[in-house]
């Protein structure tokens, strides 16, 4: 088996187990808090391949690492599970007050957004972040104008042909300004207490369509307390743009890049290559993707049974727990159904070219 198959492997179990274990758990702890009689906890899909009875719960691990599932009393109309000595029915999901129903459901998805914003949290105090504020340079790239003139990292660029420098984005206006002659630009750069006047020959790079300097933004971190309410902004943020981009896929304003197991597999050993933190950010967003998605309001999903509970609340009425199932049945089928999808396009995509 090839190094990078293996790693992909190793990656995508590591992401998977801590999302469902993540997200499972969260419906089992809540249901043990409410009372609500569990029959499994169960990590992936399929026949089991291993299962230990501990108590009024069974816990298994089955053959694909594609999910998982907590079995509740009363969650399904259609499944009817045996039930210990002594059982009594007000441990019955179906029978709670549609309050803990609902936050039985929600706390699932709840507890992967939750983990989305601490492992961001951790990368903003332990790896940090690009400084785009301020013109810091990071790191120089070997080879390049910069290298060539003996920039170091920690230098702040002042100015580039007098003009004063603000943040990032300005080295880069700066020295693609069409309106610039030639390729000679005269930089000043602060490094510690010294002021250097470095004169630099920046030509067009083809490659890249302008003029490259060489550098990279520095990278700055922040105190635990500062990063926890950074976090909830860049998840904030992060999850606005994934329902948005999730709408014009389904208004087909823009072409479906959907991956499937396969695809985060993949990525999974790309981000576990580039190091640890890479990892735990790619960690953090498919937390973020998997809370959001669980709540939306589509059959089968959490969201979709939380629907329920809150036409429920709204309207004094129970819809019938047999019409629920069937609806939900539906979902379920046309999830698996796309699950497969998907897989098929990524193996297409990736293995067959």
């Amino acid at each position: 088996m090839e190094a990078s198959l293996l790693i992909s492997i190793i990656s995508f179990l590591i992401v998977i187990s801590i999302c469902v274990v993540s997200h499972e758990g969260g419906h089992y702890l809540s249901a043990k808090w409410r009372d609500v009689l569990i029959h499994e906890f169960s990590f992936g899909m399929g026949p089991a391949v291993w299962s230990r009875q501990k108590g009024e719960t069974l816990w298994s691990v089955r053959a694909f690492p594609i999910g998982g599932f907590v079995r509740l009393e009363g969650e399904d109309a259609s499944e009817e599970a045996p039930k210990p000595d002594g059982y009594d029915p007000s441990r019955s999901l179906s029978s709670k007050k549609p309050w803990e129903r609902l936050l039985v459901l929600a706390s699932g998805a709840c507890v992967n957004l939750i983990l989305a914003w601490l492992l961001t949290a951790a990368l903003l105090t332990g790896h940090g972040v690009m400084d785009l504020e301020r013109p810091l340079v990071g790191k120089i790239m070997e080879g390049t104008p910069a290298y060539s003139a003996g920039m170091e990292s920690g230098d702040v660029i002042k100015s580039i042909n007098g003009k004063e420098l603000n943040k990032w984005s300005d080295i880069r206006e700066t020295i693609q300004n069409k309106d610039v002659i030639g390729d000679h630009f005269h930089v000043t750069v602060e490094r510690g207490e010294q002021t250097l006047n470095l004169d630099i020959d920046i030509p067009v790079d083809p490659a890249h369509g302008g003029r490259l300097l060489g550098v990279q933004p520095g990278r700055i971190t922040y105190p635990v307390y500062v990063a926890l309410q950074k976090s909830l902004g860049y998840s904030w943020n992060m999850g606005v743009e994934i329902l948005r981009g999730l709408w014009m896929v389904l208004t087909r304003k823009v072409q479906s890049d959907v991956v499937g197991p396969v695809g985060i597999a993949v990525m999974a050993g790309d981000a576990l290559k580039q190091g640890i933190w890479s990892f735990i950010a790619f960690l953090g967003v498919i937390n973020l993707h998997l809370g959001l998605l669980n709540l939306l309001p589509f059959p089968a999903l959490d969201g979709g049974r939380i629907i329920f509970i809150l036409a429920e609340m709204i309207t004094g009425r129970k819809v019938p727990e047999k019409w629920e199932s069937l609806i939900h049945y539906g979902g379920f089928i046309i999830l698996i159904s796309l699950i497969i999808l998907v897989t098929g396009k990524d193996i297409i995509r990736l293995f067959i070219k």
